[in-house]
């Protein structure tokens, strides 16, 4: 199963899922902001909690950048909303069950783990601009580290 991977000047695609809160969120509805859209595995997981909390304590200044952070995950809203409240998570976490949206944006296909080849979550990072198209598409990025590296890329890092 090869996976279609987004280049910068695509067009987003578009999706309406859960939050952790159990209410609907459209990337139509952010559009004239920018975005960072992040892909993660597993909630409550010892990477996709760094990487949750990483972005959670850099979110202030990626939203005075004018950036809001979305994290997107195969989880239901319930185990999402148990991990919003663990780990004060402070922007939206979306569910998508069928993993339909991360097929869409590439972040679902075979990955290696531990040497094997498996069908899952491909931890993915993307930045899309107010209207509505890829700026980045980054995919097997790590979990330590990664935002700092995105805050860099970005010219947040002055």
């Amino acid at each position: 199963m090869t996976t279609t991977r987004l280049e910068p000047g695509d067009a987003a695609p578009d999706f309406t899922l859960q939050t952790d809160q159990d209410e609907p969120l459209s990337l139509a509805d952010l559009r004239g902001r920018k975005v960072v859209l992040y892909a993660y595995p597993a909630a409550m997981t010892p990477g996709c909690t760094k990487q949750a909390c990483d972005f959670r304590d850099n979110l202030a200044s990626l939203q005075a950048a004018g950036y809001e952070v979305v994290g997107i995950s195969p989880d239901s809203p319930a185990k999402l909303a148990k991990f919003r409240e663990r780990d004060a998570i402070t922007f939206p976490l979306v569910s998508d069950p069928d993993r339909a949206v991360l097929r869409a944006y590439g972040a679902y296909g075979e990955k290696q783990n531990y040497g094997r080849t498996i069908l899952g979550v491909i931890r993915s990072t993307f930045v899309i601009d107010e209207k509505g198209q890829i700026e980045r598409a980054m995919y097997n990025v790590r979990a330590t580290g990664h935002v700092a590296k995105l805050r860099k890329d970005l010219g947040l890092d002055g």
